[in-house]
């Protein structure tokens, strides 16, 4: 199973993005385990996760959260903003399987 963290300010808006991509992962056969949380709990939940994604909205936080990430050797990026403004799951769902990949 397949375990991805979605991350934002306060792990609310990246909720859709959640759904669709287990939608996503369901239509595909993967078994993946989806969540959102906002970036004050990243620290202490990163280690839970094969990956990491960061909202475009805080695209800043990503030196800060690929240190914590290193620590932990888990791959960290921030979502491809034209998927997300387009809530393209399927999309989100692969940039995060080739993060596990090539990780």
């Amino acid at each position: 199973m397949k375990k991805i963290l979605l991350v934002c300010d306060l792990g609310m808006s990246t909720s859709l993005m959640v759904k669709k991509m287990q939608e996503a992962a369901l239509s595909r056969g993967i078994e993946a385990e989806i969540c959102a949380k906002s970036v004050r709990d990243y620290k202490t939940c990163v280690a839970e996760f094969d990956v990491a994604l960061l909202g475009p909205q805080i695209r800043y936080k990503l030196p800060e959260c690929e240190k914590i990430a290193k620590e932990h050797g888990k791959p960290v990026a921030c979502i491809d903003m034209m998927a997300y403004g387009t809530m393209k799951g399927d999309k989100v769902l692969e940039q995060a399987l080739a993060l596990i990949e090539g990780a």
